[in-house]
């Protein structure tokens, strides 16, 4: 068996994400070993030290309002896939072939392959959060879910809505961003154009079109300022080869230079989340099981639809760290 790990980003957050690796849960409760809460301990406290800021008593307390802010969740949603990471090194779990992260979840990735360090990716991502927030006025931007139509039927919309706004003298950029699964492709830019794109994807015989509660068009070409702010905090840290190959999302690429992991790291703050292809790569380099590291169930849930001869478990607490344990084997 080959394993890689996997992070997830932004969305998968909750008040208490981490309570399960720190406290006995259940009826009757599950025990849990010092070594895996001590090891998360660990890594919030040295997220915390770094940020100056009471972190792990936002994502164990919240309140969720706070932990929600793209300020917040950036840094807490990489803290809690490090602390998975933690865990399951602490209870030896073997290390992967390979690593990836969707969106955010890229940094968790390159804290675990030793490219970053914590302290350092936990400030970094504050930066690329509020450098993200920054790039569009709330209110101005929009996320949608489009269900049930092809990535090449989504473009097609995405090209008609912006073509359509131009026409009508409105803000006209509407992009594909994330490629999540077949089939379901999120789409971001203005939020008059994404409405648009709404509609005429339901037209086009899309099955939904879900606008996303989300504060600001991630991954669309607006967020290219924010790029550029976060190339000058890159430019400032030390980045290191990673241990172990990780596929990044922009280029679907492994990089060993440092400079091309900032490049690669820049281009994805407005680049299009290719997550289908990020997963074909990781089985085309002879992974068969995904380790999804950090709270939720999503990347796992995603696999089964891209590659479903993939293996794929979710680690979010300690009874889940168990049973994935026991799946790889020792």
């Amino acid at each position: 068996m080959t394993i890689a790990f996997v992070f997830p980003g932004q969305g998968s957050q909750s008040v208490g994400m981490l309570n399960g690796f720190l406290e006995p849960q259940g009826d009757p409760p599950v025990a849990i070993d010092s070594r895996i809460s001590d090891a998360v301990r660990g890594v919030l406290v040295q997220a915390g030290t770094a940020l100056q800021e009471d972190l792990a008593g936002l994502i164990a307390r919240g309140p969720a309002e706070s932990l929600n802010l793209t300020a917040n969740t950036q840094p807490a949603m990489l803290v809690a896939g490090v602390s998975a990471l933690a865990a399951w090194r602490a209870a030896g779990g073997p290390e992967p072939a390979a690593v990836a992260g969707h969106s955010l979840g890229e940094y968790s990735a390159l804290v675990a392959a030793g490219s970053l360090t914590l302290s350092d990716a936990v400030r970094l991502v504050r930066i690329r959060a509020n450098a993200m927030q920054d790039a569009v006025p709330v209110g101005d931007g929009a996320m949608a879910a489009i269900l049930g139509l092809d990535d090449d039927a989504v473009r097609a919309v995405c090209a008609q809505a912006s073509a359509q706004s131009r026409e009508q003298g409105e803000p006209s950029v509407v992009e594909a961003v994330n490629f999540n699964a077949p089939s379901q492709v999120v789409i971001a830019g203005h939020r008059q154009a994404v409405g648009r794109a709404c509609d005429l994807a339901k037209v086009a015989g899309a099955k939904r079109a879900l606008p996303l509660p989300v504060s600001a068009p991630f991954h669309a070409s607006l967020l290219e300022p924010a790029g550029q702010i976060l190339a000058a905090a890159l430019a400032k840290l030390a980045v290191h080869a990673p241990r172990f190959p990780l596929v990044n999302n922009v280029d679907v690429a492994t990089e060993f230079d440092p400079a091309r992991i900032r490049d690669a790291l820049v281009r994805q703050a407005w680049g299009p989340v290719r997550w289908v292809e990020v997963v074909l790569r990781l089985q085309a380099m002879g992974v068969t099981h995904l380790i999804e590291l950090g709270p939720g169930k999503v990347l796992a849930g995603l696999t089964k639809r891209i590659a479903p001869e993939l293996r794929a478990s979710a680690v979010y607490d300690a009874a889940s760290l168990q049973t994935a344990l026991a799946e790889v084997g020792p």
